[in-house]
């Protein structure tokens, strides 16, 4: 694998490293590689299953596939959960369509630059700290999934009830080890750069708990040349 970008995520124009990882939703392993000088790829990176905001940003993600393979692009969810918890988790919760991998050790977040937040008493420094402080005067807004407008931990209590997320020791892990993961989506050209992202670290962190719209993902495959 080449050299971690830990200062910064990739952006634009930054060639993205080769990740090999166990493939959840077949058999075997993927890798980066494997699109490279083949086709065009969507990668999602995201924290554990655990993480209700992701669970919905993989749906969203999904339900682009059929959208991105028409303009001659794949797409390629990473998740931090062990493989087996993952795939029994898409077994009852299947996406048509979904090719994903599976990266407990988050070597792959690492790899495209994004940090995993130290959570403090009271210093900021983002995006590699953050107070307690600023996280429980955060507020989630979500219409048509929340009631109203919630503190962090009240909105993932919420979302978790209203899945019927059953908890596992592997989620526990997963929670201990990465619970500040920063998450993002990367659109690679046939070569592998980066010709367009959105990552929780951008604007100081407003985007944290949230994703792109599905026209700001298609309008970047549009302009990309396939």
């Amino acid at each position: 694998m080449q050299e971690n970008h830990s200062e910064r995520p990739l952006q634009p124009g930054d060639r993205a490293p080769n990740v090999v990882l166990d493939a959840i939703t077949r058999q075997g392993k993927i890798a980066i590689d494997d699109f490279r000088g083949q086709k065009p790829v969507l990668v999602g990176l995201f924290r554990g299953l655990h993480c209700p905001f992701c669970r919905r940003q993989i749906a969203a993600m999904a339900e682009l596939t059929g959208a991105l393979q028409e303009k001659g692009i794949d797409s390629l969810t990473v998740v931090n959960t062990p493989i087996e918890r993952a795939r029994l988790y898409f077994r009852y919760h299947p996406l048509p369509n979904l090719l994903a991998a599976s990266d407990p050790e988050r070597m792959s977040h690492r790899a495209f630059g994004l940090p995993n937040v130290q959570f403090t008493e009271d210093e900021n420094d983002w995006p590699h700290k953050l107070s307690m402080s600023t996280v429980t005067s955060m507020r989630i807004d979500m219409p048509g999934e929340l009631p109203e407008p919630m503190d962090v931990m009240a909105a993932v209590d919420y979302l978790d009830k209203a899945d019927g997320y059953e908890f596992t020791e592997d989620d526990t892990q997963m929670i201990a080890t990465g619970h500040g993961q920063l998450v993002g989506e990367f659109l690679l050209d046939r070569d592998g750069v980066v010709r367009w992202c959105f990552t929780e670290v951008e604007d100081g962190g407003r985007h944290m708990f949230g994703g792109p719209a599905p026209r700001e993902v298609m309008s970047a495959a549009s302009n990309m040349a396939v």
